[in-house]
């Protein structure tokens, strides 16, 4: 995928270091600490509205005066001065939306957003096996990094800190791809040095040993090689209790008996999975931490969460693809549901389990007997279970391991809160930036490109859902004389936009209507009253409050219950419930003006009684 180019005169903005801008090779002054710090935060969610509150708490840590937002204020038309001398008055660079500021900048003007875009071609080109391809994407990624490390200047600033240390991940996950593409195509030379410094930085991370070990095997450093696996399988004895996962053994044994550090430990267990999405873009931290929890030696049970739409499934099945070396009795997938989208019992679903994995039931059926028999093989085996549309607790309890060495995958419209010592992950929809980049895989890079304006619309009017954008784009690539403005139009008219997002058997209206049935009857009032009231599914609690009818207690009582469901999402971190602002998902919001009943437009009767609130509300693939 090729970079937009620095046009002359345009500002070039750099995180991967200092905070910096530059213009035609002249550096752009940024105003004092506390207007970098704003600048900083922008930037690091570009092009995305960035809310007032985030601001404050990153310029203020330690507690904002009285005038903040004034200051606030100030700062950001400081900001808008300095890039009307850059841009001219009329690029509107910082704008107010949603409730806060969105800073926009292109794709060739910002360090961040090129290196995400040389990293996924890279990606892209390994996946299709050009590795060498994938190898000079991955290192011209990695050289946009400075000397330094990202935002060194402002880390004093804990939300500046937060932000510093995700792109340190990404960097190192994209090293790691990198080192593997070279080894592969035989110039492992290149690498061995910076391998060796970085796991000396972080001597727990696994895949950078295994390409350390690789390395060093390649170079004709056998004994080497073996002493990184010996030094790694001490430190984790000694500092956590464990020993190296299979993969990891695996790659010491061949190195260790047959000198072939590429043999993988193949899965002789049963195998029923769906097939990988073709067109699974973005989730690249989700679905490592996914990997990473999942695929762990002791095994775990994950709960992936999210709104109908946003992706639980097809992040789910990658996952359970990727993972076919660490789990050699097996990798399962069992639908949680029924073709008309009721929950399947328990005792349905172990059935199936049973005969997927081979496990030898009573000859008669005896449902206390067959879940004995199911943890009798768990607690011996070594396989992984992907249970997804989960409908609730009950309907699993007694399906999750309590012993051994198997991962249990579980996707959700709900929070299944009810479930203990489970790692969780909540699914919010993807930036913009993924959503276009998967409408591209499904439309062709040159006909976005043709209209990107009117591309954006669509997959905003999706509220970068993937299903919705994944249906817009199989929509689009059959009627292929339909410009995109005039479909993005359709899409911006509430009363008809579910009518588009239709794609022959794949709807999404069909799919809100089952989480929309899971509700129950005061989640759905709540639910239609909220987004009559929420015009793009915005709210804070204060505006919840009017629309309920209820005052702040009862309020926070349904407003929770709704997250729980999957309905409503919150901010990611620790905020009091008067300074959060939730939201509906849009085309939810959407479906919930057009299916409230009678009674749902009106008061909540009668109140949510005290302790009330935990109810359900899919993906892509």
């Amino acid at each position: 995928m090729p970079l937009s180019p620095v046009r002359p005169g345009a500002v070039y903005f750099s995180l991967l270091g200092p905070l910096s801008a530059v213009i035609d090779g002249r550096p752009l002054p940024l105003g004092p600490r506390k207007q970098r710090l704003v600048l900083a935060t922008l930037l690091s969610r570009p092009n995305a509205p960035v809310p007032v509150d985030v601001l404050t708490d990153v310029v203020w840590p330690e507690g904002p005066p009285r005038t903040a937002r004034k200051n606030l204020q100030v700062y950001v038309s400081a900001a808008r001065a300095l890039f009307g001398t850059v841009d001219g008055d009329d690029r509107g660079r910082v704008v107010h939306d949603c409730g806060g500021y969105r800073l926009r900048v292109e794709e060739g003007e910002l360090d961040t957003l090129r290196f995400r875009t040389l990293a996924r071609a890279g990606r892209a080109a390994g996946e299709r096996g050009d590795l060498r391809t994938a190898a000079r994407l991955l290192r011209e990624a990695l050289d946009l990094w400075g000397e330094r490390p990202p935002l060194h200047d402002l880390r004093d600033s804990a939300g500046v800190a937060e932000e510093a240390e995700r792109l340190e991940a990404r960097c190192l996950t994209v090293y790691e791809d990198w080192a593997e593409a070279e080894i592969e195509t035989g110039r492992a030379s290149v690498a061995v040095d910076g391998l060796r410094d970085l796991v000396e930085r972080h001597p727990f991370r696994e895949r950078l040993r295994a390409a350390w070990m690789n390395s060093l095997h390649q170079t004709g450093c056998q004994a080497e090689a073996l002493a990184v696996y010996d030094d790694y399988r001490q430190l984790l004895a000694r500092e956590l209790g464990l020993e190296p996962s299979p993969a990891m053994a695996g790659l010491y044994r061949a190195l260790l008996g047959e000198g072939r550090a590429s043999v993988p430990r193949k899965a002789t267990g049963a195998t029923s999975l769906p097939a990988d999405a073709r067109h699974f873009t973005g989730r690249v931290d989700e679905l490592a931490r996914l990997v990473e929890v999942s695929g762990g030696p002791d095994g775990a049970v994950v709960v992936v969460s999210g709104p109908a739409g946003v992706g639980k499934s097809a992040l789910a099945v990658r996952a359970a693809h990727l993972l076919a070396d660490r789990f050699p009795d097996g990798r399962v997938h069992v639908r949680a549901r029924r073709e008309d989208g009721a929950a399947r019992t328990r005792n349905d679903m172990l059935d199936e389990l049973g005969r997927l994995c081979g496990v030898a039931g009573p000859a008669r059926p005896d449902p206390a007997r067959a879940e004995d028999s199911w943890q009798d093989w768990l607690s011996r085996h070594r396989a992984l279970i992907v249970l997804d549309d989960v409908a609730d607790e009950a309907s699993v309890r007694g399906l999750l391991p309590r012993s051994g060495r198997c991962a249990v995958l579980l996707t959700a419209r709900g929070q299944l809160a009810g479930l203990e010592a489970v790692h969780r992950t909540a699914l919010a929809a993807p930036g913009e930036d993924e959503a276009l980049e998967l409408l591209a895989t499904l439309i062709g890079g040159d006909r976005l490109r043709t209209d990107p304006d009117a591309a954006l619309r669509i997959v905003r009017a999706c509220g970068g859902l993937p299903l919705a954008v994944a249906v817009s784009g199989m929509r689009l690539g059959v009627l292929r004389h339909l410009p995109l403005a005039e479909y993005a139009d359709r899409l911006g008219a509430p009363a008809g936009a579910l009518d588009e997002l239709v794609a022959g058997d794949v709807s999404v209206r069909a799919r809100l209507a089952a989480g929309w049935r899971d509700l129950g009857v005061r989640d759905r009032t709540a639910l239609a009253r909220i987004a009559a009231l929420a015009g793009d599914g915005r709210f804070t609690l204060e505006r919840a409050m009017e629309a309920l009818g209820r005052d702040e207690r009862e309020t926070i009582r349904a407003v929770e219950s709704l997250i729980d469901s999957g309905a409503v999402t919150s901010p990611s971190g620790e905020v009091t419930a008067h300074a959060a602002l939730y939201e509906v998902p849009p085309l939810l919001c959407l479906y919930a003006r057009e299916n409230a009943g009678p009674g749902e437009g009106g008061a909540l009767e009668p109140a949510l009684p005290p302790g009330d609130g935990v109810s359900r509300l899919v993906s892509r693939g």
